[in-house]
């Protein structure tokens, strides 16, 4: 996927509706994770190659018609939540608790208190953490060059 197609499509505003109008529909794991994508994007502990990367993940999150319609009834936030996926891989490193504590209360504002403990949101949060331990590995084998810049 190149983020760039999708840079352009992204807003705000747009993020803030889709998420809006569609968050029942989409599910608390497409929320979750492009929640946590927006307020990484706002974090200053998040490199520019990353954001760009956010930023086409968005895009393409708020565009109703992608690979699969997100019209389409329960397939058709599959192929976003494959997007918003490998962006969060990409940014995972500058997830903090800040990031996850402002999304998390986001997602009770839009799904009630309840979505806290689905097996969605600790699914993803463990992901965060498996992918941090990936990034530091990485670090590890390469000291002294920084990948995420």
């Amino acid at each position: 996927m190149d983020p760039s197609k999708y840079e352009k499509y992204f807003s705000t505003d747009g993020f803030w509706s889709k998420l809006k109008k569609g968050a029942k529909k989409a599910g608390s794991k497409v929320i979750y994770s492009g929640l946590l994508l927006f307020y990484a994007v706002e974090s200053p502990k998040t490199p520019l190659r990353a954001k760009v990367q956010v930023y086409g993940a968005l895009g393409y999150l708020i565009l109703p018609l992608d690979i699969v319609p997100d019209l389409l009834p329960i397939i058709g936030y599959v192929d976003d939540l494959s997007v918003l996926g490998l962006a969060l891989a990409a940014v995972a490193k500058s997830i903090d608790d800040d990031v996850k504590r402002k999304a998390k209360s986001k997602l009770r504002d839009f799904l009630g208190d309840e979505v806290m403990s689905s097996k969605d949101i600790i699914d993803i949060d463990g992901q965060l953490v498996t992918d941090k331990d990936k990034d530091k590995d990485k670090d590890a084998a390469m000291p002294g060059v920084d990948l995420g810049k």
